[in-house]
């Protein structure tokens, strides 16, 4: 994939599918924009492809859906999904321990009802139109990792080059649960001064005035984004 990429392909694959831990996703972001890697690959992050039906998905509630396509959206500036299977939570295993679709669409024309609308199109949706509004988001390599009181929790800082629009975003890796805790924010790089916050999917603002600050993810809704208001 880096030969590829070295010979201008513009969109990389990654192996973002398969990274489910905190320290799995962390290593693996710093990886794509903390080495070399971050001047010639433009990672794409797929939470599920047609041939790729990964074992965090299967049989997925609607809370991990939506956490992993947050965390793709956020974390990576290019994004894709495996459209109606992933948007209609159609995850169940062709077998045991295998990473494929039962009745994939390899082997079967499907015809999809694209008018069906869920709170899994409804929050993709408004995901995106807030990528489009935010260019903090609309880069991959301007990312600080936060530290959080719960490794469950993670919680991520992006900026676009001249600092004029900052992000904020917290996910819960718990699709089944009520997390609870607190994240630091990059205090330095935030100038050392008090931020307001604003949540870009419910509207919810906040003044943040610590460097550790509090925070509570449903697995209804397993995420915030964050706007930052100095």
């Amino acid at each position: 994939m880096n030969e590829l990429a070295k010979q201008g392909f513009s969109q990389s694959y990654t192996y973002f599918t398969w990274r489910d831990s905190k320290k799995e996703l962390t290593q693996y972001v710093e990886e794509l924009t903390q080495t070399e890697q971050k001047e010639f690959y433009r990672p794409n992050f797929w939470p599920n492809t047609p041939d790729i039906n990964p074992f965090a998905l299967q049989n997925g509630n609607e809370s991990i859906h939506l956490q992993k396509y947050f965390l793709a959206a956020t974390l990576s500036s290019s994004v894709g999904i495996y459209g109606p299977v992933f948007e209609y939570m159609v995850s169940t295993p062709m077998a045991a321990g295998k990473e494929e679709y039962l009745n994939s669409e390899k082997y079967e024309v499907y015809k999809w009802d694209w008018s069906i609308q869920n709170r899994l199109t409804t929050l993709i949706a408004r995901v995106n139109q807030i990528r489009k509004e935010n260019a903090s988001l609309q880069q991959t390599n301007n990312i600080i990792f936060c530290d959080t009181s719960d490794e469950k929790l993670m919680a991520y800082y992006k900026f676009d080059d001249n600092r004029e629009n900052e992000t904020l975003m917290v996910a819960s890796l718990d699709a089944h649960n009520i997390k609870q805790g607190n994240i630091r924010i990059p205090i330095m790089a935030l100038g050392n001064q008090p931020i307001h916050v604003t949540d870009l999917i419910t509207g919810n603002s906040y003044h943040w005035d610590r460097e550790w600050n509090f925070v509570e993810l449903h697995p209804s809704l397993p995420f915030h984004l964050f706007k930052i208001q100095r």
